[in-house]
């Protein structure tokens, strides 16, 4: 069974950086779309970013201009470049993965930022 590794999560001042990588553990086979939510506390799961095998990306409103996502397909890895981070972007990070033939969707276990002074 695929698992996706995610890394990259801390704690950051307001205005800082911090990426975010996820890799999965096994072999995926097929074309995928690759992306990130995120879930701060009593609140949905929300789309932070995701981009095609193409490398066309799709952002959030509240990132645009402050993340970038980026993908590596020799590896399967895709990478979130997060800049001038704001407290309100405080939330767990999930990894996600959707294999198009099937629909098959993956889920990481979640990795926490906290953007606090």
């Amino acid at each position: 069974q695929v698992q996706l590794v995610e890394s990259g999560g801390g704690l950051v001042q307001p205005g800082g950086s911090l990426s975010l990588s996820c890799v999965p553990s096994g072999s995926i086979f097929g074309t995928v779309v690759m992306g990130w939510y995120r879930q701060a506390p009593g609140k949905q799961r929300d789309m932070v970013a995701t981009i095609t095998s193409t490398g066309r990306g799709n952002y959030a409103d509240f990132v645009k201009g402050r993340f970038t996502i980026s993908r590596d397909n020799a590896k399967n890895m895709v990478t979130l470049q997060m800049n001038s981070l704001k407290p309100e972007d405080t939330a767990v990070y999930y990894c996600n993965v959707v294999l198009l033939a099937t629909m098959a969707v993956y889920w990481g276990q979640g990795t926490q930022v906290t953007v606090s002074s």
